[in-house]
Order: C-alpha cells, then structure tokens, then sequence
C-alpha cells in the first residue's frame, strides 16, 4: 500500500499517513508557466494499492484536474489499484436538475473520475446520499458523525434538541437525535439566491431548550446565522452548531462572528484558514479515514466505522 498526497489539504494526509505509520509517497506536483499541471510519481508503484488524498476544496477546479492529473498519472506507471480519498467532494450541490438547462455537475465529476482511471473512491458526507449512484465503481461512503459526537458527548449538552437547518437535512438531523438522545426540529426556509436565504418557521419544540444545528457544509452562513437568529426568537438557549465541511468564503466569517451561535464545531476535511475570528473547534478525521484506507487495503468491512 502507498499514500500518497495532491496539495490540497496536505496536513490532514500526513496524518492519516502518521495514523498508518507509512511515509507518504514521492511525488512531484508542478505547474509550468501558463499554469498547466504537471505531474510526476517519483517512485516505483507498479502492482502496487495506491490511494491519492485530495478534496477537491477551494479553487475546486485546481484541485479537481489536479485529482484526474494524478489519477492518469499512477494508471499509466501501472498501480493495480487506484482509490480517490475525497474527504470533501466538490460539485455535489449540482446533483439534480432543478431548473431546466442546467446540468447535474456531480455526475459529471464521477464520470470524469471514472475516465481518469480510478478503481474506488472513498469520501465522506456527500452533499446527497445519491451521488453514491452517480459512480459505476465501488465507492465507500463514511460519516464524520462518529468524530463529532464523541466530542459532543464531552460537551455534556444538556436539554439538547438536534435542528435542521433546512428541508434537504433532515435525515442528518435525525441521526445526531438519536445518537445524541435528543429533541428534533426543522427550519423551513427559502431561498433568494446562492448568497441569500430567509428563514421564515421553525417545526419542532425549542422553547427553553439548548439547540444543536447539523448540517454536511457551510459556505457563506447565510443557512446558518437565519437559522440560529429564528430559533433564538422561539426562546432558544445556547446554540451550538456541527458542520462536516467548513467550506467558508469571506463573508461566511463576517455573518458568523455576529451570529448567536457559541460554539461551532467543524472537521479538518477541509483546509480552514483564520479560525481564530469564530469560536471554532476542528476535529481531525484522519483517523476515522486512515483506519479506512487500511480496511479497504486489507478487504474488511468498513460498515463498523458508523458505529460510535
């Protein structure tokens, strides 16, 4: 087995890598002149199980031709198998048509992953559980939940209620009720733009309660503060926030550093750049990925890693 890194989220490889207790594998990532990418594995990987760790984050396209980059690379130097590890998987909000002449962008990513070369993927809170279906190839799909939880469960929340930020995460929501033992409730929204939303009613007893808001990523925080700005007008107490991918753009700080939210909790799959400006905690999930890559590596079940 080989791991090896693009240069997108190089620490949270070297941890998974540290976890394994395996160098990360050589390999030269360039850009010539005119910014194309070029790309050379160093070391033999011939017959070899090889796994490339990149979330195709901000700038997505970067990374994402520098994912496929790679991919044909470790094919062509004849590696027997080939796994894309995404803990964060771009283009996955683009996976229906919701209007017309508009394209599903996440089958797109899947197809041009597949046409690279690449055996299987192993990724981690899709945006929706469908993209699974997207892939002809076998695709592991994790849940940061396990990491999160635990670190909730410390936290010792009491009166807890588990909140959806919107419609699309209920079935999330749900599962952080019960492994939390808590309260459930749902924030109906709608929204004006890509950059704008109006949350207008919450579902669900909060009055006096501590609330949880889950939710797979955060971009501008639009979703967020409304929803947290809402539930603290129905009487919320504190107000705590998990969020898988923090996919963060400028303004997402200034709404949250005025948002009523005391602690949010986030995980290293992406790069997170200033987090001093929140009140925010990252938990690594290089253990829950290695401990992945080392049972898809040896053939053994990954369906334990859902468990808490």
């Amino acid at each position: 087995m080989k791991i090896f890194t693009g240069s997108a989220n190089r620490p949270l490889a070297e941890g998974i890598a540290e976890r394994l207790e395996i160098p990360l594998g050589d390999i030269q990532i360039t850009r010539f002149p005119d910014g194309e990418i070029a790309v050379k594995i160093v070391e033999n990987i011939r017959g070899e199980d090889v796994f490339i760790i990149q979330p195709t984050c901000a700038p997505t396209n970067e990374n994402l031709m520098e994912l496929l980059i790679v991919i044909d690379a470790m094919r062509r130097a004849s590696a027997a198998r080939i796994t894309a590890v995404m803990p964060f998987y771009g283009y996955g909000r683009q996976d229906r048509k919701d209007q017309p002449r508009v394209p599903i962008t996440a089958k797109l990513v899947a197809n041009l992953l597949v046409a690279a070369g690449v055996s299987r993927v192993l990724a981690m809170d899709f945006h929706a559980q469908q993209i699974q279906g997207f892939f002809d190839i076998p695709v592991d799909h994790l849940f940061a939940s396990p990491v999160i939880v635990r670190h909730l469960r410390e936290q010792k929340l009491g009166d807890l209620v588990v909140v959806s930020p919107d419609p699309g995460g209920m079935k999330m929501a749900y599962a952080y009720s019960r492994m939390l033992n808590a309260g459930l409730a749902i924030v109906a929204k709608q929204r004006k733009s890509p950059r704008e939303v109006e949350s207008y009613q919450v579902v669900g007893d909060v009055q006096g309660k501590t609330a949880l808001i889950v939710d797979d990523l955060i971009t501008t925080g639009g979703t967020l503060c409304g929803a947290a700005r809402l539930l603290k007008q129905h009487g919320v107490g504190d107000i705590h926030a998990a969020i898988t991918h923090a996919v963060f753009v400028q303004e997402a700080f200034d709404r949250l550093s005025k948002a009523p939210i005391k602690e949010i909790v986030v995980t290293d799959s992406i790069p997170l750049h200033n987090p001093d400006r929140l009140p925010i905690t990252v938990l690594s999930v290089a253990e829950l990925l290695a401990e992945a890559i080392q049972r898809i590596h040896s053939n053994q079940s990954v369906s334990s890693l859902f468990r808490i």
